[in-house]
């Protein structure tokens, strides 16, 4: 029988674990492959355009009725869509500006020949709370603040885990329809109260 020389058996050791190891590596890359990119499915998020802030079921307005401190007070926009103020009761609010709302509260208490000329501002003093999902290391609603970003909210719910993939999310947005879209963001991404922002996990 024929036998190897002994110099030749630790090349083709070597020779053996080379071709193990490529082909492991290609294993890896061909599961990396059907694994995908995480949110490369998605649009990216559209950019912010100038307009007025519109108001959805869980902000909290501050109502004015000037000369009239019964009708002024805070009210929380339920999940009828609406505040219901004394003397006037519910008033349609998601969807719309505060200067809109404004103008509807005035022409309710018209209505009811409450007032002949009412004035009434209104402000939202705490905004509907944006939710922070997925690898981070306390995921749940967070207070919005103006001019929030992804970076800043993820911050707030205690930052990435060492799980996370650190510079894309998606952004779950009710949109101007009323419908929910899921968008890709970034960290530098702005957030509006109620986005959902899920941090993905890392893969292999």
């Amino acid at each position: 029988m024929n036998t190897l020389p002994r110099l030749q058996l630790p090349r083709l050791a070597r020779r053996a674990r080379k071709l193990a190891t490529a082909a492991a590596v290609g294993v890896t890359l061909t599961l990396l492959a059907a694994c995908g990119t995480p949110g490369a499915d998605l649009s990216p998020l559209p950019p912010r355009e100038p307009m007025a802030y519109q108001l959805g079921v869980g902000d909290q307005l501050r109502v004015t009725v000037f000369n009239d401190p019964r009708l002024t007070g805070e009210f929380r926009i339920t999940d009828t869509g609406a505040i219901a103020l004394p003397l006037v009761g519910a008033i349609p609010a998601v969807g719309r500006s505060t200067t809109q709302l404004e103008r509807s509260v005035e022409a309710a208490l018209k209505a009811r020949n409450l007032f002949n000329d009412p004035a009434v501002a209104i402000e939202v003093s705490e905004y509907r709370p944006v939710f922070v999902l997925g690898m981070v290391e306390r995921g749940g609603q967070t207070p919005y603040q103006p001019g929030m970003s992804v970076l800043s909210a993820v911050a707030i719910s205690g930052g990435f885990n060492y799980r996370a993939v650190t510079d894309r999310v998606s952004i779950t947005r009710i949109d101007a329809d009323g419908k929910a879209r899921e968008y890709l963001g970034d960290r530098q991404s702005l957030l509006l109260p109620g986005d959902v922002v899920n941090v993905y996990e890392r893969g292999l």
